[in-house]
């Protein structure tokens, strides 16, 4: 089976981090965010994998190789340019001739990709799959009420939840008819096209451990992850 990481972002949020080497390649714990995505897909029957990138491959290419090391046949897909985080997979469209996984390069989570993957073959007529994952977020304030200058009650507010795009989708190849060639071309784009052109587009709700490392602060909560989660 076949997955696509994104691996090209600048990591802006990430520096000065990343000003030395790229998002992906950070290390968490004793590994790279990269090499954790690797060896979780493999566990779960991925064996061919295509790592999407742009900004300092060399790095990812001096690293991972051919993947034969991690146990996988893996496959450098090198942007000239931007191409978001739709548009990198048609730079694949020949090699990808059934369904895959695409995920960020910058998501760590130990989702079960191969219950997610027969979801989407068996499940759905849908060609994109999206994992969505409920975020909570806690609410700094509490409301306040007053009668005149003289305060009448407190409430505390509760979490905030909502469910979010957890950057890890199944594809079909049916959305090369969409995704233009070698543009750039990003994931909210490609659902606000497939909905204008009703097409389905099918949800998969994500209960394992999950993580954005998009920030400085995710960064540290992806190091104590680590030895919970995935050591």
């Amino acid at each position: 089976m076949k997955a696509v990481i994104l691996a090209g972002g600048l990591g802006i949020r990430l520096r000065p981090l990343t000003g030395v080497i790229p998002k992906p390649m950070l290390p968490i714990g004793e590994k790279a965010v990269l090499e954790i995505q690797i060896e979780h897909l493999k566990k779960h029957g991925f064996d061919e994998i295509f790592l999407a990138t742009n900004y300092k491959s060399e790095f990812i290419e001096g690293y991972f190789g051919d993947g034969s090391r991690f146990g996988v046949k893996l496959k450098i897909s090198k942007e000239e340019k931007q191409l978001g985080t739709a548009g990198p997979v048609t730079l694949l469209k020949d090699e990808l001739t059934e369904p895959y996984i695409l995920m960020n390069g910058d998501i760590l989570s130990n989702c079960d990709f191969s219950k997610m993957y027969d979801f989407a073959l068996t499940k759905s007529d849908a060609d994109l799959v999206v994992g969505i994952k409920e975020f909570v977020a806690p609410f700094r304030f509490g409301n306040i009420f007053y009668d005149g200058d003289y305060v009448t009650n407190i409430e505390e507010k509760k979490d905030f939840k909502t469910k979010i795009l957890a950057g890890i989708y199944v594809f079909k190849p049916g959305l090369f008819d969409i995704i233009p060639y070698n543009e750039f071309f990003n994931m909210d784009k490609l659902i606000l096209k497939m909905l204008e052109l009703k097409k389905p587009i099918a949800k998969y709700e994500i209960t394992e451990y999950w993580l954005d490392i998009g920030q400085i602060d995710d960064y540290q909560l992806a190091q104590d992850a680590y030895e919970t989660h995935f050591k």
